[in-house]
């Protein structure tokens, strides 16, 4: 008999309702802003020496908070360089409210945007077929490698397009995070569906060092309140469980075993710590910073 489970990005608008209340519980945007603040302006110190415009390519970029973020720290590096910004980014209407937040934004001078609605592995295949290998000098990917097929080709092929000072920033869940422990147990168990594979900071040392690649590894602190997610009947708990499991109505559609193991393994150390009586889950990130 064929699981009832689904996978969660088979309904986008259950996606973004889930996204939402996971960004409302956790230090996640908090933790990636810090590092900007702090770390990017040494990362970014010298991608635009001597140039008078600035190639920055961002994949897999949601609605763009973050890119416009990026691109005020390299404006206020190199006043007055033109940046040029494009955007890879699968889903229209997360491109539209890219455009709003543009639109609403008014410290982007000198800052050209192109938006290209496709995924990362569709723009290197346009690029390839028309012939183009453009180079640029800062390329980010926030959260988005683990709905790339093959990892390490797209981390080579996008490492072959940086300019000879370029950075290469990858920012996804860190390896001493509890999605570490939820999904090495259970991602089995769990309705991948071909959407998604689990890729954690943990795995790139291995990677890189194979490929041959410098780097440096940075650990950003992050925790999610999922108490509600013990709650029964709770909608922002059901929603949290989605999208920690990555599945549609985790709560009444996971056989009552994989929930029983689930819910106990989310109150363990190797995932969350209780405090107050609340349960926060450990949801760091790790940070990878690539040379050319």
């Amino acid at each position: 008999m064929a699981s009832p489970m689904k996978n969660l990005l088979t309904d986008l608008d259950r996606y973004a309702q889930s996204f939402r209340v996971f960004l409302e519980r956790s230090t996640e945007h908090q933790s990636m802003q810090e590092f900007l603040e702090k770390q990017l302006p040494g990362i970014i110190a010298s991608i635009g020496n001597g140039k008078s415009a600035i190639n920055v390519l961002s994949v897999g970029s949601g609605a763009g908070e973050m890119d416009l973020q990026i691109l005020s720290k390299i404006r206020a590096r190199y006043p007055g360089v033109t940046i040029n910004n494009d955007v890879i980014e699968p889903s229209a209407s997360q491109i539209s409210k890219y455009k709003e937040h543009v639109a609403q934004a008014s410290n982007l001078e000198n800052i050209k945007f192109t938006w290209h609605n496709e995924t990362a592995n569709e723009y290197e295949s346009r690029m390839n077929a028309e012939k183009k290998t453009k180079k640029w000098d800062f390329i980010h990917m926030i959260q988005m490698l683990y709905y790339v097929k093959d990892i390490p080709a797209t981390l080579r092929y996008f490492h072959s397009l940086l300019e000879s000072q370029a950075k290469l920033l990858i920012i996804l869940v860190s390896g001493k995070s509890g999605w570490e422990t939820l999904w090495r147990k259970y991602s089995s168990s769990f309705p991948l569906e071909g959407f998604c594979s689990f890729i954690s900071s943990a795995d790139f040392p291995r990677m890189l060092d194979s490929a041959g690649m410098k780097y440096q590894l940075y650990e950003l602190p992050s925790h999610l309140d999922i108490t509600s997610c013990f709650i029964e009947g709770d909608k922002d708990g059901e929603l949290l469980l989605d999208f920690l499991t990555e599945t549609i109505d985790f709560t009444k559609t996971a056989p009552p075993e994989l929930k029983r193991q689930v819910m106990e393994e989310l109150r363990k150390p190797g995932c969350s710590e209780i405090r107050d009586g609340k349960v926060f889950f450990n949801s760091s990130l790790g940070v990878i910073v690539i040379e050319p």
